[in-house]
């Protein structure tokens, strides 16, 4: 099994996709990685030499990968919850920040789960929950 910056790569996978398991490497990076290590992209995981997976790891080094991106994304939204910018607001509210529309839309933004009937009732039914009230 093949460990790179602390993932297991997939072994029956062609090296070109067991890169993208990589949280920051996409397809258009592993395409690049490959190049710069002269690896070929359709070699499976499990047929790469050690050397090779060397070149593959120096080359991913230049990269910011796996915890260091997940920590710089998770300190770029503190940092707009802190200032109080409008992106920061929604982000913490748990809503779209990027201009979606919310009205019928973002339903796992907004919590899913819950839905309720918004609309007119039947007067029974507004009668029921004056009531219970």
């Amino acid at each position: 099994m093949i460990r790179i910056v602390g993932v297991d790569l997939p072994e029956n996978k062609k090296i070109l996709f067991a890169l993208q398991s990589i949280y920051g490497i996409g397809p258009k990076r592993a395409e690049i990685v490959l190049g710069e290590a002269n690896v070929d992209p359709h070699k499976r995981t499990r047929d790469l030499s050690a050397d090779e997976v060397n070149r593959i790891q120096r080359s991913i080094d230049r990269y910011q990968v796996e915890g260091n991106l997940r920590r710089e994304i998770n300190d770029n939204i503190d940092r707009l919850k802190r200032t109080g910018s409008y992106r920061g607001k929604r982000l913490a509210a748990h809503l779209p920040a990027r201009g979606q529309r919310t009205r019928t839309n973002s339903r796992s933004a907004r919590g899913g789960g819950r839905r309720r009937t918004v609309g007119s009732m039947t007067k029974e039914m507004a009668a029921k929950l004056e009531t219970s009230k």
